[in-house]
């Protein structure tokens, strides 16, 4: 919301009282708190939980008497969203809601921006009756867009035989009606002239308009189920005719430059599509399962992805310990976790948080994710020989300053990274353990001696990716099971007395800290909607983050185990992922339920 006068704000005041949105008390609690923090005060009450996004929008509809409507549980009917296109709604946060005395009625964020709404009129050409919405109310339209996918599909496969004739057609080889037409070298457009090309755009527009990083086609006995992973959960979002199985795995196929005719063994092939004017790079691996060929896209979408530590996540002594770790002329910084779990872009942070005109940042990745001005970044490619190893030997003739190793995969990779910290090397790299401790056994494991880990290894991190709380959320009183499990979780970390609140909310990089010995802690979780299910959007990391210390480097020397590394790096300050993501739910970003989903016992 923009700056409010003086005048206009005590309105706001006076229509939350007088609406019972607020009690006079809660209002002056509200005005005394955002004093002291010197915040706005609609700012505070927004953020604190006084009020919600919605009751600020009916306030300021009452305060600039405009005409206000609830969307959040509004259902449109897909003819009312065809008035105005997706695009230019999205655009300017304004939906249908249908027609009225010949005018279109349209609900919008910034109901008072006249030149925005005397664009929307001319540009769908005729006059309009304007509401004001909440952002939380309006996506939710702009979500039932989406939601026409089904009416895309059925639209599409209305004859199935001439499904089934393209599906002949492109069996036979016929790959130009489905890569006619490019928009930039290596940016391939699928063709809307046919059911199958029509479906497989629809799927990838909806994915990536969802945030989705992975779409799953999994053929079952008698038909074909699609799933797209968004913020880290698969969800079901279509089932389509058996009958169109092999003319879509084979466009797909096609498009990705793949062996259409090779059905037995697994392909992995790339292309990129555009999708609102934004490049978004498809990773396609296909593999033969029991009713027919599995197809798993992964999409990279670069443009909403920040590669700033804080921003990902990282605060307080783990963050000072890598900016420790970055001031090194040599050695190694190694970051662990599954598959997914943001490795790759933690290590696009590290450069850019080092690049400079003065270095040479050379990698070698598999694949190449992000592009980056500045950088030598060198593609894998086994089938020609260039391999992790074999490329990381032409790597150092290069005269590098810093080398990133997309991933440590087997003995030969981890020792020629060694080799390279020991040469005067900064060396990032990434390694598939459960935690952060584990990357050293890891390394002993694939046969690097005890003394080069202890004298070449600097910085170890530890990751995973918890979803973040939606917008539109609420504060609650946490229960006694939760006040345990954050006490018995938080022992040490959250202070003790009032004096030492300051000093430990500093020391962990936060605005505050609850005392240890509270009977209850403000949590917060998100509202359900369809833009957020379960009240979450988007994702953040939890971080494991420690030095190798003298003292640790006593016990790889001893070949110790993970668990006897991590209860020593603990001992020396290292923050746990799940205490990481405990102090996160603390400050309202995520939630307890989400952290013991994401973060096992054993990293406690």
């Amino acid at each position: 919301m923009s700056v409010l006068s003086a005048s206009t704000e005590q309105q706001m005041q006076d229509t939350l009282v007088s609406s019972g949105m607020l009690t006079a008390k809660k209002l002056a609690e509200a005005k005394h708190n955002a004093d002291l923090k010197k915040e706005p005060l609609i700012s505070h009450l927004l953020k604190n939980g006084y009020i919600t996004d919605e009751q600020l929008t009916k306030a300021n509809a009452t305060v600039t008497k405009v005409p206000y409507v609830n969307l959040t549980t509004a259902k449109i009917d897909p003819a009312v969203l065809a008035l105005l296109p997706q695009d230019i709604a999205e655009r300017y946060m304004a939906v249908p809601l249908g027609e009225m005395q010949q005018r279109l009625v349209v609900a919008m964020l910034d109901a008072d921006n006249v030149q925005a709404v005397d664009y929307l009129s001319n540009r769908i050409g005729r006059p309009l009756k304007v509401y004001v919405a909440s952002e939380a109310g309006i996506r939710q339209v702009l979500q039932q867009y989406t939601a026409r996918l089904d009416t895309q599909m059925q639209e599409a496969f209305k004859d199935p035989l001439v499904v089934e004739g393209e599906a002949e057609e492109v069996a036979a080889g016929d790959a130009t009606k489905a890569t006619k037409g490019r928009t930039a070298p290596g940016i391939k457009t699928i063709v809307q002239d046919s059911p199958i090309s029509k479906a497989l755009s629809a799927i990838l527009e909806f994915a990536a308009r969802n945030r989705a990083s992975d779409v799953h086609i999994e053929p079952l006995e008698k038909e074909l189920k699609v799933r797209c992973r968004v913020d880290g959960v698969l969800r079901e979002i279509m089932r389509l005719p058996k009958n169109t199985e092999p003319a879509l795995i084979s466009r797909i196929k096609i498009l990705s430059n793949l062996k259409i005719d090779e059905h037995r063994i697994p392909q992995d092939g790339q292309f990129t599509v555009m999708v609102d004017e934004k490049a978004i790079d498809l990773r396609i691996a296909i593999a033969p399962v029991v009713w027919g060929e599995q197809v798993v896209i992964r999409l990279l979408d670069k443009s909403g992805t920040t590669l700033k530590l804080e921003a990902m996540g990282y605060t307080g002594r783990a963050l000072r310990t890598i900016r420790d770790g970055l001031k090194q002329s040599n050695g190694m910084i190694l970051t662990s976790g599954p598959t997914g779990s943001g490795k790759s872009t933690s290590l696009y942070a590290l450069i850019q948080e080092i690049k400079d005109e003065t270095i040479n940042i050379v990698t070698l990745e598999d694949p190449v994710e992000y592009k980056m001005d500045g950088i030598n970044q060198i593609q894998v490619n086994a089938e020609v020989g260039l391999t992790f190893a074999s490329g990381l030997r032409s790597i150092l003739r290069q005269d590098p300053n810093v080398v990133m190793v997309g991933e440590i995969r087997d003995k030969e990779t981890a020792q020629l990274a060694v080799q390279a910290a020991l040469t005067g090397h900064l060396v990032f790299s990434t390694l598939h353990t459960n935690s952060a401790a584990g990357i050293l056994p890891r390394l002993l494991d694939m046969g690097v001696e005890p003394f080069l880990i202890a004298s070449t290894v600097r910085t170890v991190i530890g990751q995973r990716l918890v979803r973040r709380i939606g917008e539109s959320k609420e504060t609650y009183q946490s229960s006694e099971a939760e006040t345990a499990a954050i006490q018995s979780t938080l022992k040490g970390i959250l202070p003790a007395d009032e004096a030492a609140m300051a000093a430990a909310a500093e020391d962990y990089g936060y605005k505050s800290l609850p005392l240890l010995s509270q009977t209850a802690y403000t949590l917060t979780k998100g509202a359900d909607s369809a833009d957020t299910p379960g009240g979450y959007k988007g994702r953040m990391g939890l971080y494991e983050v420690f030095e190798v210390s003298e003292a640790i480097q006593g016990l790889i020397m001893k070949q110790a185990t993970s668990a006897e590394i991590e209860k020593l790096a603990q001992a020396e300050g290292m923050v746990s992922m799940r205490q990481d993501g405990y102090l996160k739910a603390l400050d309202g970003r995520t939630t307890l339920a989400e952290v013991n989903r994401v973060a096992a016992e054993d990293n406690a």
